[in-house]
């Protein structure tokens, strides 16, 4: 993979009792212990699967095996190569769909959200949205709110991930240009200059939003489904 490839897979968790010893056998120490803490079982199935699964994937990447990955987090929480820190990748899941992207050399985020009604959106859009984006927003068509919401909110999850530092960066202080999606028209200052960041609208169909945001543009995008590996 070059610098300028993002690798992005999508697909969805199976959570199948036949596949889970060879995902719980990968996983490290830290963990099997968060995972022990999940008691509802097909949460706890999907855990194992997902972070079974990443490892599997970046694993191949770099010719290593899974169970040997040293994987660990920054202060906020963000998980990075330890032994590989110029590979980055970032992982999203929503009920049982999950999609992770790799790529080298920059701060990367994802994120994927299953389009569902909420009875708070109004709410959700005063605290989380700028003025410019909730103006938009409000004088769109009622059917039409609930899909815009969620492409807004893709776009600042995956860009708050990327840089590291989570929602407590405000999701509010990362602005998309409501004219056109794939473009911010302000970010936070330390997060440096607005043109810097580029959105990748992941299209996977159906009532599923999603998107990859990067600290610069790539060159080749190779968009993979699990099922097809």
């Amino acid at each position: 993979m070059n610098t300028g490839t993002v690798e992005i897979w999508h697909g969805k968790v199976n959570a199948e009792d036949a596949h889970y010893p060879a995902y719980w056998r990968v996983l490290d120490a830290d963990e099997k212990i968060h995972a022990g803490k999940i008691h509802n079982p097909l949460l706890h199935k999907r855990y194992v699967e997902i972070h079974g699964r990443l490892r599997v994937l970046l694993a191949q990447t770099l010719n290593e095996l899974p169970e040997n990955l040293n994987i660990k987090k920054t202060g906020h929480g963000k998980p990075y190569l330890a032994d590989y820190p110029e590979l980055v990748f970032n992982l999203s899941h929503t009920a049982d769909r999950v999609m992770i992207a790799v790529a080298r050399l920059c701060q990367l985020g994802v994120d994927i959200e299953i389009c569902k009604p909420r009875h708070n959106l109004s709410g959700l859009v005063e605290k989380c949205f700028s003025e410019e984006e909730a103006a938009y927003w409000s004088q769109l068509p009622e059917p039409q709110k609930n899909q815009a919401f969620y492409r807004f909110w893709t776009r600042k999850e995956a860009f708050v991930k990327a840089t590291g530092r989570g929602i407590a960066l405000g999701l509010n202080r990362c602005v998309i240009n409501s004219e056109n999606f794939a473009e911010f028209l302000r970010v936070p200052e330390l997060c440096g200059q607005v043109t810097a960041w580029h959105i990748l609208d992941v299209d996977l169909g159906g009532e599923i939003c999603s998107a990859v945001v990067a600290d610069k543009p790539f060159s080749v995008i190779r968009l993979m489904d699990f099922a097809e590996c």
